[in-house]
């Protein structure tokens, strides 16, 4: 028997309709390459689920990019819109802007300057003047900065020194008197009155003692 024709509709079921996207998917993507090395076409397939998730094929021999702008170009038909392209026009602006600036730093470093003209180089040395005055004064700052900073310390190891040097003393009188208690305690208890030997007086002459 033969394939019964099938009504172009939505399928209501969302597994059959699931069943068959994948199949038919499958099928295009299979085409698709198909005629890409039958007949040496340049093709590109995008394709979107309803979940949203995305397959696509390209020709191996191009881009996405190359077919867009080749539909671009022959359909007449604009593939972006005012926001795109002011976004694409603000991108070369800031390129050329970039280009200009990358030209002015080589002449600042002194190359590529033999072929400027008298006020291109006048210009140069301006700007040279101005940055080196700039540096200057922040060369100038900073000095000043650190000899503040080095009055300030000053200042305040004074100021220490001041605390330290008047707390100190009293401490050092009372170790003084300490000291000196302690030595005369040791002087006193090392002290003995006792004489640790005797000695007797033996009169040379017996009779001196009735002579005095």
């Amino acid at each position: 028997m033969g394939r019964g024709k099938i009504e172009i509709k939505r399928i209501e079921n969302s597994s059959n309709r699931q069943v068959t996207y994948s199949k038919r998917r499958n099928g295009i993507m299979k085409k698709a390459k198909e005629i890409t090395v039958l007949c040496d076409a340049h093709v590109s397939l995008v394709i979107f689920a309803s979940s949203g998730k995305m397959h696509e094929y390209c020709s191996p021999s191009t881009t996405l990019i190359d077919i867009l702008d080749r539909y671009h170009k022959q359909s007449g038909k604009r593939l972006w819109d005012a926001k795109h392209e002011n976004l694409s026009n603000e991108l070369d602006r800031i390129k050329k802007e970039n280009d200009s600036m990358q030209i002015e730093l080589r002449h600042l470093k002194g190359e590529d300057i033999s072929s400027l003209h008298h006020k291109e180089l006048m210009a140069i040395e301006d700007a040279l003047e101005i940055g080196l005055a700039s540096v200057r004064n922040k060369q100038m700052e900073f000095y000043k900065m650190v000899k503040k900073n080095q009055r300030i310390l000053e200042e305040e190891n004074k100021h220490l020194n001041y605390i330290v040097h008047h707390q100190g003393m009293p401490m050092e009188a009372g170790n003084v008197r300490e000291v000196e208690s302690g030595y005369h305690q040791r002087t006193v208890r090392d002290y003995n009155p006792q004489m640790p030997f005797a000695f007797r007086v033996q009169p040379i002459q017996p009779n001196l003692q009735e002579r005095i």
